[in-house]
């Protein structure tokens, strides 16, 4: 037990200086993390049967799999959240980095759909217009989209709407060339809201298209 607390103590302190590293990328310092982060898992197996040869392999399997988990932030992904922001700008559409690494585009009501409506209004198409154009710039990234109705009306009504209403911009980018196994999409219909919905603009908050783009770590 005490050789793994050592181990842990030894992989902590590198996994502090790995994150101060000043001359490392975004992209270098989440890959680096992550293998680090899985060559601790991997260790620890093996640290605490006390096998050395097994808490070599597993730190070294380990280290493989968290560099190869989850988002990267790169150059283009950087890039494309500023060509977003200036395509989006004075719209009202929100454009964030997420805590995962994902480029989020939250799209109002007042851009993107009327009360039990699914056809994409007219300020919301020179957006989508240029957000197709990033993607077909970038076509190792995936798309998730993720509509979401108020609580006006029954879930019988509010869920396919808000399926509906992700479909039908997975379709306006479709159509613009974006290919369609790059898309996936839900509808959450009124299950998390954001605002109050007994309030005209906490519903008009609520009801919203959420757009994540991924670049998989490799």
């Amino acid at each position: 037990m005490k050789k793994t607390i050592v181990s842990l103590s030894v992989i902590a302190i590198g996994l502090s200086g790995l994150a101060g590293c000043a001359n490392m990328s975004e992209t270098q310092k989440t890959t680096g993390t992550g293998a680090a982060i899985g060559a601790v898992a991997g260790g620890v197996i093996g640290a605490a049967t006390g096998d050395r040869k097994t808490a070599a392999t597993g730190a070294a399997i380990g280290a493989a799999v968290g560099a190869g988990g989850g988002y990267m932030w790169s150059k283009h992904m950087e890039k494309q959240k500023a060509e977003m922001e200036q395509a989006t700008a004075g719209t009202g559409v929100s454009v964030s980095q997420t805590a995962d690494n994902q480029l989020k585009l939250d799209i109002p009501s007042d851009v993107s759909f009327d009360t039990n409506r699914y056809d994409i209004k007219s300020n919301l198409r020179p957006i989508l217009d240029r957000f197709a154009t990033t993607l077909n710039q970038n076509p190792v990234t995936k798309v998730t989209i993720i509509g979401h109705t108020d609580s006006t009306g029954t879930d019988a009504i509010n869920n396919p709407l808000s399926v509906n209403r992700a479909a039908a911009t997975r379709d306006y980018l479709v159509a613009r060339g974006v290919s369609p196994s790059r898309i996936a999409i839900d509808g959450r219909g009124s299950r998390e809201p954001i605002a109050d919905n007994n309030t005209y603009d906490g519903r008009a908050k609520n009801r919203r298209v959420e757009i994540y783009v991924a670049e998989p770590a490799v």
